[in-house]
């Protein structure tokens, strides 16, 4: 039985064209019918768009440098499930519930997303440990700041403090027991982590949380009592040290310098106290900006303390094993920092240190020494001590088998050398230092600065110079000098931060910044080794840098030559390289990409095989594969309701083929028999993106290059998982579903498949035109570039266009209808004209080319009378 066959069997017509009342009853009673499908089919392909976007979205993510916190990893996920759901229940609709296995699949994914969602805290252990009883293994207890200082002391033969651990057990405790965990949880989800103001807020109100809930009794009882412990111990005058010592410092790929809080000099009866005020500290704008930026959710980041004796300190600082600066320059050699007291100074960036180099040989030799003070102002250290913090430095690192980052104090009482602190050196603390010596000692302004440096480009007119690179690299941007904090609010994305002081409350501003220089400061800076982690150009120590740069506009840093220019030197950042993506290896990152998992891999690849069924759906790609290809079937196939009754072809001299679905109004007269003509078209919106399509003839595929054909060949053969072109029944099909002002096109276009849909009424606040593309036969950074040409072809016409890969989704809406109608026959062109030219996209001139071509195409249709309705 042919389908003309079928149409009229089901109208009971006897073949003429002219149907009875009875007929054209039944017929709108069908259109009815048809209508409410058809709307469980768009909310079925607007699921599938919604979901798609989603996918993309992770990829996005997953292969970015662009930070992002749990919040997003949630909120995609649930953006994702919620859309895939919908999508199984209108397909079950659709098919009186014939894949009822379908929502078994999607149950099964989706417990399995949500037991990667969910973090449970743990409890178990003790809440206090000696530090005589802290070994290595207990990281997860303790932190790697408390863990490497027990190791230190239990097998490295160097003096620490005293002291003992209040363990991340007794952080879980504290936060069951005043409810704040799930309080904590929830403000953070809540707040958008790029907004600065919005973080400011965020930080107050949860630090002010922490300080005001109450402590379990038996946390503050055992405390106490192990703070009496040491004051038995050491008598009377004990004052303590109170550092942060959270899970992930150290451990995590990323050094968290200065992110925390440590207190000094805490009488004991203050303890408890000051230990709450270090775990608020966890919610300080610098370490949650620190956390986001680095993918590290506040889970995974809980908070132990280390509770030590104070230290009577004649000198302090930071001592390097291996130099980081001149290793980078092939040379080994120890590199010690050093003040006169406590080393807090030279961690927190606020002075410049003496400086101390030696050899790595036993035992080290002194090859340097630069001294920060007065002339007639002793050193911090003797010659006999720095070699002896020297020979610590390296006995650290034999014993780790790493270079080592060691803070440590000289007790005034016997001399000898304390260590407070024993960490990796990480790789992302090596940087290319260039220390220029300034004329008279001070950068003094343009002119008078003497740069020892060569191939200086001419014609650059000099702001400042002088100071330590403490991190390469040149950046350009607008000078912004930051004397208090409210300033950090004020701060323009991609300035040049200037400061006094290279403290680490400014640490929040680097991942917005292009550049910094501060007035004090050296290498072993916290500060300092954030600017690394983001390879920010950066320097310290350059004397006078606020009131040089002040009201100095757009500036040029060049961090090698420890130099600021006027203006944009573009020249001199030339060999600048790309930010790194502080996300990847991180737990968010680690968790979204086990999500991914379950959301993005496509299994389902061919409709005719067995294995194409809701049993072997594995991900939420695979069902709404499965969901988009089924619906398809259901709706236009033949033997489909709408294929039999309603479904009528093209007549339009071309080789793709076309089917009209009317839902009522689109055609111009009652249409007999299986066949349409475009001339009975009366749907003002397909007309319009019919005329696009053939306004322009098109001259065929773009000849390719030998890299582009081979890119094409080598996809078609690898990438068997683009859906365009997997095996499918409707590969040459391709279906309009039309009403007087309506239409929704689904068609694929060799290897790529795109929807368009079209409003085109009265009532302007419901017009859209909305146009969604993926694919292509090239390989993926050609189909990016084509993708992205296409969005921006769009933009200019009014479309809000969203890029993602290779995926296109572009919409323009709230128009009145005769603006639509132009904005419909531009995606019509574009939907004839951009097919295959993604294997030119990697040739610049070609594609250049191309897009002007089609931008000036696609202003030439704004001349074009729009086609007549119905």
């Amino acid at each position: 039985m042919t389908l003309l066959d079928c149409l009229r069997k089901w109208l009971g017509r006897d073949g003429s064209d002219e149907p009875d009342a009875e007929q054209l009853a039944r017929e709108e009673a069908f259109k009815a019918h048809l209508r409410e499908r058809c709307a469980r089919f768009r909310r079925l392909l607007s699921s599938n768009k919604t979901a798609l976007e989603a996918m993309s979205d992770v990829e996005e993510h997953l292969s970015g440098a662009r930070p992002f916190g749990m919040d997003y990893v949630h909120a995609v996920s649930t953006r994702a499930v919620t859309a895939v759901f919908q999508m199984v229940r209108d397909l079950n609709a659709l098919s009186d519930e014939g894949y009822e296995p379908l929502q078994q699949a999607f149950d099964r994914i989706r417990e399995q997303m949500q037991n990667l969602l969910e973090d449970q805290p743990h409890q178990d252990g003790p809440n206090i440990m000696p530090l005589g009883d802290i070994r290595l293994h207990h990281i997860t207890l303790v932190g790697g700041k408390m863990a490497n200082l027990g190791e230190v002391a239990a097998h490295a033969g160097l003096d620490v403090p005293d002291g003992f651990a209040v363990t991340v057990s007794a952080y879980y405790r504290f936060m069951e027991y005043s409810g704040l965990h799930s309080e904590l949880n929830r403000r953070i989800q809540a707040t958008d982590m790029h907004s600065l103001d919005e973080v400011f807020s965020l930080s107050a109100a949860l630090q002010q949380a922490v300080l005001s809930a109450p402590l379990p009794p038996e946390l503050e009882q055992e405390i106490t009592e192990a703070v009496a412990a040491m004051q038995r111990r050491a008598g009377p005058g004990l004052a303590l040290a109170l550092r942060s010592s959270a899970v992930g410092e150290d451990s995590l790929g990323v050094s968290f310098a200065g992110q925390y809080r440590s207190e000094l000099n805490v009488p004991p009866e203050e303890a408890c106290e000051v230990w709450k005020e270090i775990i608020a500290s966890k919610y300080a704008v610098t370490a949650m900006s620190y956390r986001y930026q680095h993918g590290i959710p506040d889970d995974a980041a809980p908070m132990c303390v280390g509770v030590l004796a104070m230290v009577p300190a004649a000198a302090g600082g930071v001592a390097y094993s291996r130099d980081p600066v001149a290793a980078a320059r092939g040379q080994e050699q120890v590199l010690l920092n050093a003040v006169p007291g406590l080393p807090q100074a030279v961690v927190d960036g606020a002075v410049t240190p003496d400086v101390f180099i030696f050899t790595r040989t036993n035992p080290p030799q002194p090859i340097s020494k630069t001294l920060a003070g007065l002339a007639g102002v002793p050193a911090s250290l003797t010659d006999a001590q720095a070699a002896d913090l020297a020979q610590v430095a390296l006995a650290l690192e034999e014993y780790y088998a790493e270079p080592q980052d060691v803070e440590w104090a000289l007790d005034s009482r016997n001399g000898r050398i304390v260590v407070l602190q024993s960490r990796p050196l990480h790789e992302a603390d090596a940087a290319t230092e260039n220390r220029v010596e300034v004329a008279d000692g001070a950068a003094v302004g343009p002119g008078e600065c003497k740069i020892l440096a060569e191939n200086l480009p001419e014609g650059l007119s000099m702001l400042a110079c002088g100071g330590v690179a403490v991190s390469p690299g040149v950046g350009m941007g607008p000078v912004f000098v930051a004397r208090k904090e409210a300033d950090m609010l004020s701060f323009p994305k991609g300035g040049i931060l200037v400061v006094e002081r290279a403290l680490p409350r400014w640490a929040p501003l680097l991942s917005r910044a292009s550049g910094m220089v501060s007035e004090t400061g050296g290498m072993a800076g916290h500060l300092a080794s954030v600017a690394r982690e983001y390879r920010l150009p950066a320097v310290f120590s350059l004397p006078n840098a606020c009131s040089l740069l002040d009201n100095a506009g757009d500036a040029t840093l060049d961090a090698v030559r420890c130099a600021v220019f006027a203006g944009l030197n573009p020249e001199l950042a030339a060999q600048v390289t790309e930010p790194p993506n502080l996300m990847e290896g991180s737990p968010v990152h680690q968790r979204l990409e086990a999500l991914a998992t379950l959301m993005v891999p496509l299994h389902l690849l061919d409709p005719e095989s067995p294995e194409f069924a809701p049993e072997h759906c594995q991900t939420l790609h695979d069902i709404t594969r499965f969901c988009h290809e089924k619906s398809v079937q259901l709706m236009f196939e033949e033997g489909s309701d709408v294929n039999q009754r309603m479904g009528k072809q093209l007549k339009a001299g071309v080789k793709l083929q076309y089917w009209i679905v009317d839902m009522g109004g689109g055609f111009r007269r009652h249409v007999g028999g299986a066949v349409v003509d475009i001339a009975d078209i009366a749907s003002t919106p397909m007309l319009a993106l019919w005329d696009g399509m053939v306004a322009v003839p098109w001259a065929g595929p773009p000849a390719a290059s030998a890299s582009g054909f081979m890119s094409v060949m080598l996809e078609s053969t690898m990438n068997p998982d683009l859906e365009s072109t997997a095996p499918n029944a409707m590969s040459n099909k391709n279906f309009f579903i039309i009403s007087d002002n309506y239409m929704i096109l689904q068609a694929r276009y060799g290897y790529h498949f795109c929807t368009v849909e079209s409003l085109a009424g009265a009532n302007n606040h419901e017009n859209f035109v909305s146009f969604q593309f993926k694919g292509g036969a090239a390989d993926r950074q050609r189909r990016r570039l084509r993708a992205r040409m296409v969005a921006d072809l769009l933009e200019v016409h009014g479309f809000r266009a969203d890029v993602k890969d290779d995926s296109l989704f572009a919409v323009a809406e709230n128009f009145p209808a005769a603006d639509i109608l132009q904005k419909t026959r531009m995606i019509g062109y574009l939907l004839i004209h951009t097919r295959q030219v993604d294997m030119i996209m990697l040739e610049q001139e070609r594609a250049a080319a191309l897009r002007e071509k089609l931008g000036g195409d696609m202003a030439s249709l704004l001349d074009r009378p729009l086609p007549a309705g119905n």
